[in-house]
This record gives structure tokens, C-alpha cells and sequence, in this order.
């Protein structure tokens, strides 16, 4: 009988630091148009990395048109317009619309080089085949709802007048937390009747504002239209932070998936395939259908809508993990980052079954018969952008079959923080407690 730990000596393929690493993944895609790749935290270095490296492959071998990231579209769009050539921003500049927390999430060093990278390989192609940079979030909303005013105003000043009036209830001069938080109690108006109204007619009247108008015309309405798409689903899901009845992670995940539909649609339209790489945590892109998530709280997430509405064959989700090292994260929200110390992983958990493994960093297929030992449900890491070790069996673990969960995973032993461009404080290594592991 084969173990789980066996298994994973056997299917487990050792990384070498080359290219030749990721080419068993680039074989696994084939035609599929949509890859989601993960990471078990937002600040860990080797997981930008890595994604960084299969990314442009991607794009070079296998004609991928989008990025899309777990970010809000305005900030995104602004790295976008820098990576097509079309803006006056500067490297440093293009990146400054990343002021919401977490910032090191996408204002560090990893993330300056993939730019760079994704601005020269478009500089040498024509418009028509550059390749985009997208966020798949939802939090902007005031922003959003200004973008979508901005266009208007340029396109159509009379319907930028209706907008402004639509968009009034959400209270520009608060926060969106505010704007939920009064709507919800019926303390001040709801907006979503006017936001929802606003998208229909921006949608409807999109083949009059393109008439006679080239592809960025065209990306601009798409552009405009995301936004406006982002103030509905960001109106629902600010709201529905202070009612009972409402799962705001499903509403969140569902905005995500939405977003890569509709920026897969729009790609075909513009006579692409629409092939996109999706970069966002474990929790998003792995099918929460293998998860607890699923099976005890009735949740969904992106890997599990997308699979369900294009089909599995036509997604490759690609996990990550570790077993130990260092991790930029707060200790609470709106929190400095620091350079924090990762608890080696628990003995009934899959990063410690890779980590007995002695395989060290490895590429695991998680398809076919031969994977079905790893079924069986153990514990698996999730660290967002807090870290909270003293609580950390319910705070960052939770049950997965990780074949259900992922395609295939890279698992890398010991990791590294990522560099934040900004630092509000100390940058010091955490150092391991002198009681480790006792804790006393």
C-alpha cells in the first residue's frame, strides 16, 4: 500500500533553480486558457518568484494576454497603462495608487521586476498584442465610483451628471466601512439601486460611446465598465459586513470570478483567446471544494467557480507551500509590516508530510490515480497578510484533500520574506523564542 509519504517521494520532482523546473507545469497547461496560481501567504518572496518566472513563460511560449492579481482594478490599471507604454509614469510612480494596506502586497521589490519585465516584452509588440496587468478585487469602492465618473465626463457630460447624483449615497467624504455600516442599520440611503442602474446604462449604451473608436477606446469602456461593476459588487459586500444573513467572502470570491469572465470575454472581443494567469492566495484559486471551507461553511471561492462555470479541463489551479523561514506580515490590521518568523509547520499537517519527505522545493502533479494516497484530509496552511502564531492551529489551519483542492502544487521548505518598498517601521528579523519549542 502506497503511503502519503511515499507518494510524494515518487511523484515529487526536485527544483534546480532553472527554467526546465516549470516545464512539466507548461506541459500540464496545453490549451487550457486560465491558470491560477497561489501562494500560502502574501509576503512571502520565493512564491512572487516563482510565480514571476512561470508567468513569463506563459506569456512568451504559450501566448497568455492578462495578469490578473488579487488587487483593486483602479490600482492595477494604473500598472497596467505603465506596462502597455501608455502613461508618464515612471517605474516608482506607476505603483503609487498601492496606498491601501496592505501595501507590500504589490509595492516591493519582486513586483518592480516583473513590471519592468511585462513594460520592455510589450515595448517590442504591437498594441494588439501586448499583454495586460488587472486587479481582481473589490474594495475600491469611492475610487471606482470616481473612475467611472472621470470617463464620462470626457465620453458623455450629461450621463456624468446622473452618475454624480447616483453615486452621492455612498458618501465620498467616509470611508467605505462608514458608507456599510449606516446602509445597513437604514441610517442613510442604500446605493444599490442607482449603482446597478448606473452599470446597466453604461453597458447599454457602450456601442455609441465606441463608434468609429480603436482598441483603447475599447479598453477604456471596458475599463469604465469594471469600475462601475466594482461599486455594485463593493456596495453589496461593504453593506453586507454588518448584516447577519450574508457571506461577504462568497460575494467577495464571486466578484473575482466575474471579473475573470468578463476580462476573458473582452479579450476575445478585441480577436484574442483570452487566455489569462491569475496570481491571488491558496484560499482564492484552490477549489474550496476540497477544503473546509466547503465542506463545513458552504463557502466558494474563485477556483471553485471557475472550474464549475468554463469547465476543470479548461483550468489549471497551482498551489504553494511552506514549511518554515520568514514572512512580511502585520500583527493586526492597519498594522506596520515586519519581518516575521514562521513557526515550523505542524506535525499533522501536509507542509510537514513535504517537509519529511527530504525532497526540499518540489513540483507535485496532483492528477490521476497515482495521487489519490493524498486524499486524505490534513491539516494546511494559510497566512494572509496577518500573522498571529500564538493562536496559530485556528488562525491560519484549516482541513484540505489537496488533490480535490489543486492540480498541482510547489512546495519550498524554508522561505524568505518579500522586500517592501515602504516600511513604516524597524525591518528586523524576528528572532526565534529562546522557548521554542516549549513555549514557556
Amino acid at each position: 500500500m502506497t503511503t502519503p509519504l511515499s507518494c510524494v517521494r515518487q511523484l515529487g520532482r526536485r527544483l534546480d533553480e532553472r527554467d526546465s523546473d516549470y516545464d512539466a507545469l507548461l506541459e500540464a497547461v496545453g490549451e487550457r486558457p486560465f491558470v491560477l496560481l497561489g501562494e500560502a501567504s502574501h509576503g512571502t518572496a520565493e512564491f512572487y518568484a516563482l510565480r514571476d518566472a512561470i508567468t513569463r513563460r506563459l506569456i512568451e511560449e504559450c501566448g497568455f494576454e492578462a495578469v490578473l492579481v488579487e488587487a483593486d482594478w483602479p490600482d492595477a490599471w494604473r500598472l497596467d497603462r505603465f506596462a502597455r507604454g501608455e502613461s508618464d509614469d515612471t517605474l516608482a510612480s506607476a505603483f503609487d495608487d498601492f496606498q491601501r494596506f496592505p501595501q507590500w502586497m504589490w509595492r516591493n521589490d519582486v513586483m518592480l521586476e516583473f513590471i519592468t519585465w511585462l513594460r520592455n516584452h510589450n515595448a517590442a509588440r504591437p498594441e494588439a498584442e501586448r499583454v495586460g496587468f488587472h486587479g481582481l478585487d473589490l474594495y475600491s469602492l469611492h475610487r471606482s465610483a470616481e473612475s467611472v465618473i472621470a470617463y464620462l465626463t470626457r465620453i458623455d457630460p450629461e450621463q456624468a451628471e446622473l452618475a454624480r447624483r447616483g453615486y452621492a449615497c455612498l458618501d465620498h467624504h467616509g470611508d467605505p466601512f462608514h458608507y456599510g455600516r449606516q446602509a445597513a442599520f437604514g441610517l442613510s440611503p442604500s446605493c444599490e439601486a442607482d449603482a446597478v442602474a448606473l452599470l446597466t446604462e453604461l453597458v447599454r449604451r457602450s456601442e455609441d460611446y465606441l463608434r468609429g473608436d480603436g482598441r483603447r477606446a475599447a479598453d477604456a469602456q471596458f475599463h469604465a465598465e469594471q469600475n462601475a461593476r466594482v461599486v455594485v459588487n463593493a456596495e453589496a459586500y461593504y453593506r453586507g459586513m454588518f448584516g447577519s444573513r450574508v457571506d461577504t467572502w462568497n460575494l467577495r470570491d464571486s466578484h473575482m470570478a466575474e471579473t475573470l469572465a468578463e476580462l476573458h470575454d473582452h479579450l476575445r472581443r478585441q480577436g484574442g483567446q483570452g487566455r489569462i494567469v491569475v496570481w491571488a492566495h491558496n484560499s482564492h484559486v484552490g477549489d474550496a471544494r476540497g477544503t473546509e471551507m466547503g465542506w463545513a461553511r458552504s463557502q466558494h471561492n474563485v477556483g471553485q467557480l471557475v472550474r464549475q462555470r468554463f469547465g476543470a479541463r479548461r483550468v489549471l489551479s497551482v498551489g504553494f507551500t511552506t514549511h518554515t523561514g520568514y514572512v512580511a506580515a502585520a500583527r493586526d490590521w492597519e498594522a506596520p509590516v515586519e519581518h516575521r518568523w514562521v513557526r515550523p509547520s505542524r506535525p499533522d499537517s501536509y507542509e510537514r508530510l513535504f517537509h519529511d519527505s527530504g525532497l526540499d522545493r518540489f513540483y507535485l502533479p496532483l492528477t490521476g490515480e497515482r495521487a489519490e494516497p493524498l486524499r486524505s484530509r490534513l491539516l494546511e496552511r494559510a497566512i494572509g497578510v496577518i500573522y498571529r502564531p500564538e493562536t496559530e492551529r485556528g488562525s491560519h489551519y484549516f482541513r484540505a484533500s489537496l488533490p480535490a483542492q489543486f492540480d498541482a502544487l510547489f512546495h519550498l521548505d524554508e522561505t524568505t520574506a518579500v522586500d517592501p518598498l515602504d516600511r513604516s517601521g524597524p525591518w528586523h528579523r524576528e528572532g526565534m523564542p529562546e522557548t521554542y519549542p516549549f513555549g514557556v
